[in-house]
């Protein structure tokens, strides 16, 4: 059982990470290539100054991303996915094929029902 548990506790821990928001469109647009961060807020809608570079910051604790910094004037940085960070890409692109025509039937269905009563 405290087996059973702590199993859950990881893999809930690796959940939040891969399966946050910002996470997914930031991991998205790096497997494209390296980018700026300008570039990265330019590309990706809705994401503040403050919430891509807590990402970054945190991808980057976790071994996905790798930043690079030039000591030029102005400072560039660079960000690019790591090789665990490139692993990821098949598995995100599995359970967004997976999940998404199954939730969307479902939910199309639940809407339905819903509807009907």
């Amino acid at each position: 059982m405290e087996n059973v548990e702590a199993e859950c506790r990881g893999l809930a821990e690796v959940i939040a990470r891969i399966g946050d928001k910002w996470t997914v469109m930031v991991c998205g647009h790096l497997s494209e290539g390296t980018h700026r961060f300008n570039a990265l807020k330019h590309r990706i809608p809705g994401i503040s100054h403050r919430m891509l570079t807590i990402t970054l910051r945190g991808l980057e604790r976790d071994g996905l991303v790798a930043r690079k910094a030039y000591a030029t004037v102005p400072p560039k940085v660079e960000y690019c996915l790591t090789p665990l960070g490139q692993s990821l890409t098949g598995p995100l692109a599995a359970l967004a094929s997976w999940a998404r025509p199954a939730l969307e039937q479902a939910r199309a269905a639940f809407d339905r029902r819903a509807a009907q009563d």
